[in-house]
Protein backbone atom coordinates (compact mmCIF):
# COMPACT_ATOMS: atom_id res chain seq x y z
CA UNK A 1 0.00 0.00 0.00
CA UNK A 2 1.17 3.50 -0.85
CA UNK A 3 1.77 5.65 2.22
CA UNK A 4 2.67 9.34 2.01
CA UNK A 5 3.18 11.92 4.71
CA UNK A 6 3.24 15.62 5.42
CA UNK A 7 5.76 16.49 8.11
CA UNK A 8 5.77 20.22 8.92
CA UNK A 9 7.92 21.87 11.54
CA UNK A 10 5.66 23.91 13.87
CA UNK A 11 7.82 27.02 13.87
CA UNK A 12 5.24 29.20 12.12
CA UNK A 13 1.97 29.02 10.23
CA UNK A 14 1.14 26.69 7.37
CA UNK A 15 2.51 28.62 4.41
CA UNK A 16 1.69 28.30 0.74
CA UNK A 17 4.70 26.10 -0.07
CA UNK A 18 3.94 23.70 2.77
CA UNK A 19 0.29 23.54 1.81
CA UNK A 20 1.21 22.67 -1.78
CA UNK A 21 3.49 19.86 -0.51
CA UNK A 22 0.68 18.56 1.70
CA UNK A 23 -1.77 18.74 -1.20
CA UNK A 24 0.48 16.74 -3.54
CA UNK A 25 1.15 14.09 -0.89
CA UNK A 26 -2.53 13.87 0.03
CA UNK A 27 -3.61 13.58 -3.62
CA UNK A 28 -1.08 10.86 -4.40
CA UNK A 29 -2.29 8.74 -1.47
CA UNK A 30 -5.95 9.34 -2.32
CA UNK A 31 -5.48 8.47 -6.00
CA UNK A 32 -3.85 5.14 -5.20
CA UNK A 33 -6.13 4.16 -2.32
CA UNK A 34 -3.27 4.61 0.15
CA UNK A 35 -2.80 6.32 3.49
CA UNK A 36 -1.82 9.93 4.20
CA UNK A 37 0.04 10.51 7.47
CA UNK A 38 0.41 13.81 9.36
CA UNK A 39 3.57 14.12 11.43
CA UNK A 40 4.65 17.15 13.47
CA UNK A 41 8.43 17.54 13.48
CA UNK A 42 8.70 19.49 16.73
CA UNK A 43 12.34 18.88 17.67
CA UNK A 44 13.32 22.55 17.18
CA UNK A 45 12.64 23.24 20.84
CA UNK A 46 13.45 26.95 20.69
CA UNK A 47 11.06 27.74 17.83
CA UNK A 48 8.32 25.09 17.94
CA UNK A 49 5.05 26.23 19.50
CA UNK A 50 1.63 24.72 20.12
CA UNK A 51 0.13 27.79 18.44
CA UNK A 52 1.91 26.82 15.24
CA UNK A 53 0.75 23.20 15.55
CA UNK A 54 -2.85 24.41 15.81
CA UNK A 55 -2.39 26.80 12.89
CA UNK A 56 -1.04 24.00 10.68
CA UNK A 57 -3.95 21.71 11.55
CA UNK A 58 -6.46 24.53 11.07
CA UNK A 59 -5.00 25.34 7.64
CA UNK A 60 -5.12 21.72 6.50
CA UNK A 61 -8.71 21.31 7.67
CA UNK A 62 -9.75 24.51 5.88
CA UNK A 63 -8.24 23.19 2.65
CA UNK A 64 -9.95 19.84 3.16
CA UNK A 65 -6.72 17.84 3.44
CA UNK A 66 -7.80 15.05 5.77
CA UNK A 67 -5.25 12.59 7.12
CA UNK A 68 -5.56 8.91 7.98
CA UNK A 69 -2.99 8.73 10.79
CA UNK A 70 -1.52 11.20 13.23
CA UNK A 71 -0.69 13.81 14.02
CA UNK A 72 2.40 12.07 15.36
CA UNK A 73 4.83 14.15 17.46
CA UNK A 74 8.58 13.58 17.26
CA UNK A 75 9.13 14.72 20.84
CA UNK A 76 6.99 11.79 21.96
CA UNK A 77 9.36 9.35 20.20
CA UNK A 78 12.72 10.21 21.79
CA UNK A 79 13.22 6.70 23.18
CA UNK A 80 12.83 5.27 19.68
CA UNK A 81 15.46 7.60 18.19
CA UNK A 82 17.87 6.62 20.95
CA UNK A 83 17.20 2.94 20.22
CA UNK A 84 18.02 3.34 16.52
CA UNK A 85 21.08 5.48 17.34
CA UNK A 86 22.44 2.69 19.53
CA UNK A 87 21.85 0.27 16.66
CA UNK A 88 24.07 2.47 14.47
CA UNK A 89 26.67 2.70 17.24
CA UNK A 90 26.86 -1.09 17.53
CA UNK A 91 27.30 -1.36 13.76
CA UNK A 92 30.12 1.23 13.84
CA UNK A 93 28.01 3.55 11.68
CA UNK A 94 27.89 6.26 14.37
CA UNK A 95 30.24 7.63 17.03
CA UNK A 96 30.34 10.16 19.86
CA UNK A 97 31.85 13.54 19.08
CA UNK A 98 33.14 15.90 21.78
CA UNK A 99 34.14 18.85 19.57
CA UNK A 100 33.00 22.15 21.07
CA UNK A 101 31.29 24.93 19.10
CA UNK A 102 34.49 26.95 19.32
CA UNK A 103 36.53 24.07 17.92
CA UNK A 104 34.11 23.58 15.05
CA UNK A 105 34.13 27.27 14.15
CA UNK A 106 37.93 27.40 14.25
CA UNK A 107 38.02 24.30 12.03
CA UNK A 108 35.74 25.98 9.48
CA UNK A 109 37.71 29.23 9.54
CA UNK A 110 40.90 27.34 8.72
CA UNK A 111 39.17 25.49 5.90
CA UNK A 112 37.78 28.70 4.43
CA UNK A 113 41.20 30.33 4.69
CA UNK A 114 42.75 27.69 2.49
CA UNK A 115 39.82 27.67 0.05
CA UNK A 116 38.35 24.37 1.21
CA UNK A 117 34.66 23.61 1.75
CA UNK A 118 33.78 24.15 5.43
CA UNK A 119 32.88 20.79 6.94
CA UNK A 120 33.45 18.59 9.96
CA UNK A 121 36.81 16.83 9.58
CA UNK A 122 35.96 13.56 11.37
CA UNK A 123 38.45 14.13 14.19
CA UNK A 124 36.36 12.18 16.71
CA UNK A 125 35.94 9.12 14.54
CA UNK A 126 37.35 6.41 16.86
CA UNK A 127 40.34 5.62 14.66
CA UNK A 128 41.17 9.33 14.19
CA UNK A 129 40.75 10.16 17.85
CA UNK A 130 43.02 7.25 18.81
CA UNK A 131 45.65 8.34 16.30
CA UNK A 132 45.54 11.93 17.60
CA UNK A 133 45.51 10.86 21.24
CA UNK A 134 42.12 12.45 21.93
CA UNK A 135 40.26 11.42 25.05
CA UNK A 136 36.75 12.47 26.04
CA UNK A 137 36.97 15.72 28.06
CA UNK A 138 35.42 15.61 31.53
CA UNK A 139 31.97 17.13 31.93
CA UNK A 140 31.27 17.45 28.20
CA UNK A 141 28.11 15.87 26.81
CA UNK A 142 28.88 14.57 23.33
CA UNK A 143 26.74 14.60 20.22
CA UNK A 144 26.30 11.49 18.11
CA UNK A 145 27.48 11.65 14.50
CA UNK A 146 26.61 9.36 11.62
CA UNK A 147 29.67 7.82 9.95
CA UNK A 148 29.08 8.63 6.31
CA UNK A 149 30.81 6.36 3.75
CA UNK A 150 34.16 7.78 2.61
CA UNK A 151 34.19 6.27 -0.84
CA UNK A 152 31.86 5.86 -3.77
CA UNK A 153 28.65 7.69 -4.53
CA UNK A 154 25.09 7.77 -3.28
CA UNK A 155 22.35 7.61 -5.92
CA UNK A 156 18.59 7.83 -5.73
CA UNK A 157 15.88 8.11 -8.37
CA UNK A 158 13.88 11.29 -7.96
CA UNK A 159 10.39 10.79 -9.42
CA UNK A 160 10.45 14.41 -10.59
CA UNK A 161 14.10 15.11 -11.35
CA UNK A 162 15.31 11.69 -12.41
CA UNK A 163 18.55 10.08 -11.14
CA UNK A 164 20.54 12.12 -8.61
CA UNK A 165 24.11 11.13 -7.73
CA UNK A 166 26.39 12.70 -5.12
CA UNK A 167 29.94 11.69 -4.20
CA UNK A 168 30.17 10.50 -0.61
CA UNK A 169 33.33 12.53 -0.27
CA UNK A 170 31.13 15.66 -0.49
CA UNK A 171 29.14 14.67 2.59
CA UNK A 172 30.56 15.03 6.09
CA UNK A 173 29.60 13.13 9.24
CA UNK A 174 26.25 14.59 10.27
CA UNK A 175 25.13 15.05 13.88
CA UNK A 176 22.15 12.74 14.37
CA UNK A 177 21.60 13.10 18.14
CA UNK A 178 22.22 16.37 19.94
CA UNK A 179 23.83 16.37 23.37
CA UNK A 180 20.36 16.50 24.98
CA UNK A 181 19.28 13.33 23.12
CA UNK A 182 16.97 15.15 20.68
CA UNK A 183 17.40 13.98 17.07
CA UNK A 184 18.38 16.30 14.26
CA UNK A 185 16.08 16.68 11.26
CA UNK A 186 17.82 14.24 8.93
CA UNK A 187 17.96 11.43 11.47
CA UNK A 188 14.47 11.92 12.87
CA UNK A 189 12.91 11.90 9.42
CA UNK A 190 14.64 8.65 8.47
CA UNK A 191 13.52 6.85 11.63
CA UNK A 192 9.98 8.18 11.28
CA UNK A 193 9.64 7.30 7.60
CA UNK A 194 10.99 3.83 8.36
CA UNK A 195 8.70 3.21 11.33
CA UNK A 196 5.63 4.62 9.57
CA UNK A 197 6.23 2.56 6.41
CA UNK A 198 6.29 5.65 4.19
CA UNK A 199 6.59 4.54 0.58
CA UNK A 200 6.70 7.95 -1.14
CA UNK A 201 8.39 11.05 0.26
CA UNK A 202 6.92 14.02 -1.64
CA UNK A 203 8.40 17.34 -0.53
CA UNK A 204 9.87 20.64 -1.69
CA UNK A 205 12.96 21.09 -3.81
CA UNK A 206 14.82 22.59 -0.85
CA UNK A 207 15.19 19.07 0.60
CA UNK A 208 17.10 17.59 -2.34
CA UNK A 209 20.45 18.19 -0.65
CA UNK A 210 19.29 16.35 2.47
CA UNK A 211 18.27 13.24 0.58
CA UNK A 212 21.74 11.69 -0.03
CA UNK A 213 22.42 11.84 3.72
CA UNK A 214 19.09 10.16 4.41
CA UNK A 215 19.67 7.51 1.75
CA UNK A 216 22.96 6.56 3.42
CA UNK A 217 21.21 6.27 6.79
CA UNK A 218 18.48 4.05 5.37
CA UNK A 219 21.16 1.83 3.87
CA UNK A 220 23.16 1.74 7.10
CA UNK A 221 20.01 0.48 8.84
CA UNK A 222 19.44 -2.14 6.16
CA UNK A 223 16.07 -0.56 5.44
CA UNK A 224 14.29 -0.28 2.07
CA UNK A 225 14.32 3.18 0.53
CA UNK A 226 11.11 5.11 0.03
CA UNK A 227 10.71 6.75 -3.35
CA UNK A 228 11.51 10.45 -3.40
CA UNK A 229 9.83 13.23 -5.35
CA UNK A 230 10.92 16.86 -4.98
CA UNK A 231 8.44 19.46 -6.18
CA UNK A 232 9.75 22.77 -7.57
CA UNK A 233 10.15 25.81 -5.36
CA UNK A 234 7.48 28.53 -5.49
CA UNK A 235 8.72 31.98 -6.47
CA UNK A 236 7.07 35.37 -6.30
CA UNK A 237 6.21 37.38 -9.39
CA UNK A 238 9.66 39.00 -9.20
CA UNK A 239 11.39 35.61 -9.49
CA UNK A 240 12.54 35.60 -5.87
CA UNK A 241 11.66 32.87 -3.37
CA UNK A 242 8.15 33.43 -2.04
CA UNK A 243 8.18 35.43 1.18
CA UNK A 244 6.03 37.77 3.25
CA UNK A 245 6.81 40.71 1.00
CA UNK A 246 4.97 38.95 -1.83
CA UNK A 247 1.73 39.09 0.16
CA UNK A 248 -0.09 36.55 2.29
CA UNK A 249 1.92 33.36 2.72
CA UNK A 250 0.00 31.93 5.69
CA UNK A 251 -2.82 29.75 4.42
CA UNK A 252 -5.20 31.10 7.06
CA UNK A 253 -4.70 34.62 5.75
CA UNK A 254 -6.69 33.62 2.67
CA UNK A 255 -10.05 32.92 4.37
CA UNK A 256 -9.55 36.14 6.29
CA UNK A 257 -9.06 37.98 3.00
CA UNK A 258 -12.18 36.40 1.54
CA UNK A 259 -10.93 33.44 -0.48
CA UNK A 260 -12.80 30.14 -0.73
CA UNK A 261 -10.88 26.96 0.14
CA UNK A 262 -11.67 25.34 -3.21
CA UNK A 263 -10.08 28.31 -5.01
CA UNK A 264 -6.80 28.09 -3.09
CA UNK A 265 -6.83 24.28 -3.36
CA UNK A 266 -7.27 24.52 -7.14
CA UNK A 267 -4.61 27.20 -7.45
CA UNK A 268 -2.01 25.34 -5.37
CA UNK A 269 -2.66 22.19 -7.40
CA UNK A 270 -1.55 24.07 -10.52
CA UNK A 271 1.64 25.42 -8.93
CA UNK A 272 4.22 23.12 -10.47
CA UNK A 273 1.82 20.52 -11.86
CA UNK A 274 -0.44 20.55 -14.89
CA UNK A 275 -2.96 18.47 -16.79
CA UNK A 276 -3.04 19.82 -20.31
CA UNK A 277 -4.51 23.32 -20.36
CA UNK A 278 -6.96 22.71 -17.51
CA UNK A 279 -6.97 25.65 -15.09
CA UNK A 280 -10.14 25.07 -13.08
CA UNK A 281 -11.15 21.68 -11.71
CA UNK A 282 -12.79 20.10 -8.69
CA UNK A 283 -10.73 18.27 -6.08
CA UNK A 284 -12.17 14.94 -7.22
CA UNK A 285 -10.95 15.64 -10.72
CA UNK A 286 -7.51 16.62 -9.40
CA UNK A 287 -7.18 13.36 -7.46
CA UNK A 288 -8.12 11.41 -10.58
CA UNK A 289 -5.60 13.31 -12.73
CA UNK A 290 -2.69 13.79 -10.34
CA UNK A 291 0.58 12.03 -11.06
CA UNK A 292 4.21 12.77 -10.32
CA UNK A 293 5.22 12.49 -13.97
CA UNK A 294 3.58 15.86 -14.64
CA UNK A 295 5.13 17.69 -11.70
CA UNK A 296 7.42 20.25 -13.28
CA UNK A 297 11.18 20.37 -12.79
CA UNK A 298 11.07 24.14 -13.18
CA UNK A 299 10.23 26.61 -10.44
CA UNK A 300 6.61 27.65 -10.04
CA UNK A 301 5.59 31.31 -9.94
CA UNK A 302 2.89 32.54 -7.59
CA UNK A 303 0.40 34.70 -9.50
CA UNK A 304 -1.98 36.57 -7.20
CA UNK A 305 -4.09 37.72 -10.16
CA UNK A 306 -4.74 34.14 -11.28
CA UNK A 307 -5.71 33.12 -7.75
CA UNK A 308 -8.13 36.06 -7.63
CA UNK A 309 -9.61 34.99 -10.98
CA UNK A 310 -10.14 31.44 -9.71
CA UNK A 311 -11.74 32.74 -6.54
CA UNK A 312 -14.11 34.87 -8.61
CA UNK A 313 -15.06 31.81 -10.67
CA UNK A 314 -15.78 29.73 -7.58
CA UNK A 315 -17.77 32.53 -5.95
CA UNK A 316 -19.94 32.83 -9.07
CA UNK A 317 -20.96 29.18 -8.88
CA UNK A 318 -21.18 28.88 -5.08
CA UNK A 319 -24.48 28.43 -3.26
CA UNK A 320 -25.81 31.86 -2.13
CA UNK A 321 -26.74 30.51 1.29
CA UNK A 322 -23.20 29.31 1.89
CA UNK A 323 -21.76 32.63 0.73
CA UNK A 324 -24.22 34.55 2.90
CA UNK A 325 -23.03 32.67 5.99
CA UNK A 326 -19.44 33.65 5.16
CA UNK A 327 -20.28 37.26 4.32
CA UNK A 328 -22.57 37.98 7.29
CA UNK A 329 -19.81 38.31 9.94
CA UNK A 330 -17.90 40.70 7.68
CA UNK A 331 -20.93 42.99 7.31
CA UNK A 332 -21.62 42.93 11.05
CA UNK A 333 -17.94 43.59 11.77
CA UNK A 334 -18.16 46.80 9.76
CA UNK A 335 -21.35 48.03 11.36
CA UNK A 336 -24.00 46.65 9.03
CA UNK A 337 -27.39 45.64 10.47
CA UNK A 338 -28.58 42.49 8.72
CA UNK A 339 -32.06 42.83 10.25
CA UNK A 340 -32.50 46.23 8.59
CA UNK A 341 -32.08 44.94 5.04
CA UNK A 342 -33.14 42.21 2.65
CA UNK A 343 -32.34 38.52 3.11
CA UNK A 344 -28.57 38.33 2.73
CA UNK A 345 -28.74 35.29 0.45
CA UNK A 346 -30.79 37.38 -2.00
CA UNK A 347 -28.25 40.21 -1.88
CA UNK A 348 -25.45 37.71 -2.42
CA UNK A 349 -27.26 36.22 -5.40
CA UNK A 350 -27.35 39.69 -6.95
CA UNK A 351 -23.72 40.55 -6.19
CA UNK A 352 -21.73 37.34 -6.51
CA UNK A 353 -21.10 37.50 -10.25
CA UNK A 354 -19.06 40.67 -9.73
CA UNK A 355 -17.23 39.77 -6.51
CA UNK A 356 -13.57 38.77 -6.53
CA UNK A 357 -13.46 37.96 -2.81
CA UNK A 358 -15.88 37.65 0.08
CA UNK A 359 -14.46 40.91 1.40
CA UNK A 360 -15.32 42.55 -1.89
CA UNK A 361 -18.81 41.09 -1.70
CA UNK A 362 -19.27 42.31 1.88
CA UNK A 363 -18.22 45.82 0.87
CA UNK A 364 -20.74 45.77 -1.98
CA UNK A 365 -23.54 44.31 0.14
CA UNK A 366 -23.04 46.90 2.88
CA UNK A 367 -25.16 49.39 0.92
CA UNK A 368 -28.22 47.28 1.77
CA UNK A 369 -27.50 47.06 5.50
CA UNK A 370 -25.99 50.38 6.47
CA UNK A 371 -27.51 53.68 5.40
CA UNK A 372 -24.92 55.75 3.62
CA UNK A 373 -25.92 59.38 3.17
CA UNK A 374 -24.81 60.74 -0.21
CA UNK A 375 -22.26 63.51 -0.27
CA UNK A 376 -23.28 67.04 -1.18
CA UNK A 377 -21.17 66.69 -4.33
CA UNK A 378 -23.13 63.61 -5.48
CA UNK A 379 -26.44 65.32 -4.74
CA UNK A 380 -25.41 68.42 -6.66
CA UNK A 381 -24.18 66.38 -9.62
CA UNK A 382 -27.11 63.99 -10.01
CA UNK A 383 -30.22 65.41 -8.29
CA UNK A 384 -30.63 68.29 -10.74
CA UNK A 385 -33.79 70.29 -11.44
CA UNK A 386 -33.79 68.69 -14.87
CA UNK A 387 -34.31 65.13 -13.56
CA UNK A 388 -36.24 65.58 -10.31
CA UNK A 389 -39.67 65.86 -11.95
CA UNK A 390 -39.11 62.46 -13.52
CA UNK A 391 -37.97 61.04 -10.18
CA UNK A 392 -41.12 62.34 -8.48
CA UNK A 393 -43.28 60.77 -11.16
CA UNK A 394 -41.42 57.47 -10.73
CA UNK A 395 -41.91 57.60 -6.95
CA UNK A 396 -45.66 57.84 -7.54
CA UNK A 397 -45.55 54.85 -9.87
CA UNK A 398 -43.58 52.84 -7.32
CA UNK A 399 -46.39 53.22 -4.80
CA UNK A 400 -48.73 51.24 -7.07
CA UNK A 401 -46.56 48.90 -9.18
CA UNK A 402 -46.41 45.14 -8.60
CA UNK A 403 -43.08 44.68 -6.78
CA UNK A 404 -41.33 42.33 -9.16
CA UNK A 405 -38.20 43.10 -11.11
CA UNK A 406 -39.78 43.01 -14.64
CA UNK A 407 -42.62 45.31 -13.53
CA UNK A 408 -40.15 47.66 -11.81
CA UNK A 409 -38.04 47.78 -14.95
CA UNK A 410 -41.15 48.67 -16.97
CA UNK A 411 -42.03 51.45 -14.54
CA UNK A 412 -38.57 52.99 -14.78
CA UNK A 413 -38.52 52.73 -18.59
CA UNK A 414 -41.96 54.34 -18.83
CA UNK A 415 -40.81 57.40 -16.91
CA UNK A 416 -37.55 57.56 -18.85
CA UNK A 417 -39.52 57.53 -22.12
CA UNK A 418 -42.12 60.05 -20.96
CA UNK A 419 -39.54 62.63 -19.98
CA UNK A 420 -37.19 61.96 -22.91
CA UNK A 421 -34.20 61.04 -20.75
CA UNK A 422 -31.69 58.24 -21.21
CA UNK A 423 -31.72 55.49 -18.59
CA UNK A 424 -28.55 56.61 -16.71
CA UNK A 425 -30.07 60.07 -16.28
CA UNK A 426 -32.71 58.52 -13.98
CA UNK A 427 -30.83 55.48 -12.65
CA UNK A 428 -27.94 57.53 -11.26
CA UNK A 429 -30.09 59.82 -9.09
CA UNK A 430 -31.98 56.79 -7.81
CA UNK A 431 -28.75 55.08 -6.81
CA UNK A 432 -27.55 58.22 -5.02
CA UNK A 433 -30.82 58.68 -3.11
CA UNK A 434 -31.29 55.04 -2.22
CA UNK A 435 -27.72 53.88 -1.54
CA UNK A 436 -25.48 56.94 -1.39
CA UNK A 437 -23.35 55.78 -4.31
CA UNK A 438 -23.34 55.60 -8.10
CA UNK A 439 -21.99 52.07 -8.56
CA UNK A 440 -24.63 49.38 -7.94
CA UNK A 441 -26.19 46.47 -9.80
CA UNK A 442 -29.04 47.12 -12.23
CA UNK A 443 -31.47 49.65 -10.76
CA UNK A 444 -34.52 47.38 -11.15
CA UNK A 445 -32.68 44.64 -9.21
CA UNK A 446 -31.78 47.14 -6.48
CA UNK A 447 -35.38 48.33 -6.21
CA UNK A 448 -36.70 44.78 -5.94
CA UNK A 449 -34.17 43.81 -3.28
CA UNK A 450 -34.69 46.89 -1.09
CA UNK A 451 -38.47 46.47 -1.05
CA UNK A 452 -41.24 49.03 -1.54
CA UNK A 453 -41.29 50.45 1.99
CA UNK A 454 -37.53 51.03 2.16
CA UNK A 455 -37.39 52.54 -1.34
CA UNK A 456 -40.22 54.99 -0.71
CA UNK A 457 -38.87 55.92 2.73
CA UNK A 458 -35.40 56.66 1.34
CA UNK A 459 -36.74 58.64 -1.64
CA UNK A 460 -39.16 60.76 0.39
CA UNK A 461 -36.68 63.34 1.80
CA UNK A 462 -35.56 64.23 -1.71
CA UNK A 463 -39.02 64.61 -3.27
CA UNK A 464 -40.12 67.73 -1.44
CA UNK A 465 -40.05 70.66 -3.82
CA UNK A 466 -38.22 73.68 -2.49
Amino acid sequence: MIRTRFAPSPTGYLHVGGARTALFSWAYARKHGGKFVLRIEDTDLERSTETSVNAIIEGMKWLGLDWDEGPYRQMQRLARYREVAEQLLRADRAYWCYASKEELEHMREQQRARGAKPRYDGRWRPENAKRAGLTPPAGVKPVLRFRNPDEGTVTFIDLVKGPVTVANGEIDDLVILRADGVPTYNFGVVVDDLDMDITHVIRGDDHVNNTPRQVNMFQALGAPLPQFAHAPMILGADGERLSKRHGAVSVMQYPEDGYLPEALFNYLARLGWSHGDAEKFAREQFVEWFDLAHVSRSTAQFDAAKLAWLNHEYIKEADPGRLAALVAPRIERDGGKLADGPALAEAVKLLKDRATTLEHMAESAMMFYKRIEPSKALIAEHLTPEVMPAVRELAGSLERVEWQRPKLAEAVKAVVGKFGHKMPKIAMPLRVMLLGRTQTPSIDAVLELLGRDTVLARLQPYLVES
